[in-house]
């Protein structure tokens, strides 16, 4: 258990760049393609059951939530992007606001993009790319739902996806399970490099 990010809670949500909180920590945020299980990452990165809401219908949130920490730090869910059944004028305006915080919030040092192990680096997940390498800000990506591979099968993935990512940027990658806990240990040690927390000592993940 990490109980520094267990300590989340959530502070408010964000429509427009106007009503986001004021800048003062750092933030992280997450982002991912709606189905590829951002909210569970979240929940399992923070120890909790329902910090960051799942839905049966992915894609709904229009929101910018932010969950602050216990020293004005900042995990940031962005809306889920490329599944949602609703107009294109609609997810251009997701995509407007989406890259306006990625390109424009200052107080922000790293993004954690989730993909789904078997369908990694769509159109989207590339796109949200381009956008960090082009402010420079470092991207951890997580290979989520590796438990629906085998083994082998999940790291032929992983130097598939780590090759890709090599051409540019400043991204790294790991294989993660939500559903299992696997990965969690790999995933806190960014988290923490990235907040300035690297003296941190956690509890092992497989008691979180």
């Amino acid at each position: 258990m990490n109980h520094y990010y267990q300590q989340a809670s959530f502070l408010q949500s964000a429509t427009t760049r106007k009503t986001m909180p004021a800048e003062s920590g750092l933030e992280i945020a997450f982002a991912g393609r709606s189905n590829a299980g951002k909210s569970s990452v979240i929940n399992r990165v923070c120890s909790q059951k329902s910090l960051a809401r799942t839905s049966k219908t992915p894609g709904r949130t229009q929101l910018i939530n932010f969950f602050q920490l216990q020293d004005a730090n900042f995990l940031v869910d962005l809306p889920g992007y490329g599944y949602a059944k609703v107009p294109e004028a609609v997810k251009l305006e997701w995509q407007k606001f989406i890259e306006s915080y990625l390109t424009q919030r200052n107080t922000l040092r790293g993004m954690v993009l989730v993909m789904d192990i078997r369908h990694p680096m769509t159109d989207y997940d590339q796109a949200m790319l381009r956008w960090a390498n082009n402010r420079q800000l470092p991207v951890h990506v997580l290979l989520n739902k590796s438990d629906k591979l085998t083994r082998g099968a999940g790291m032929n993935v992983l130097l598939q996806v780590r090759k890709m990512l090599a051409d540019g940027g400043i991204a790294s990658v790991q294989t993660f399970s939500a559903l299992k806990k696997q990965g969690l240990d790999e995933c806190w040690s960014v988290l923490d490099k990235w907040l300035g927390k690297d003296t941190i000592v956690h509890e092992s993940s497989a008691e979180a």
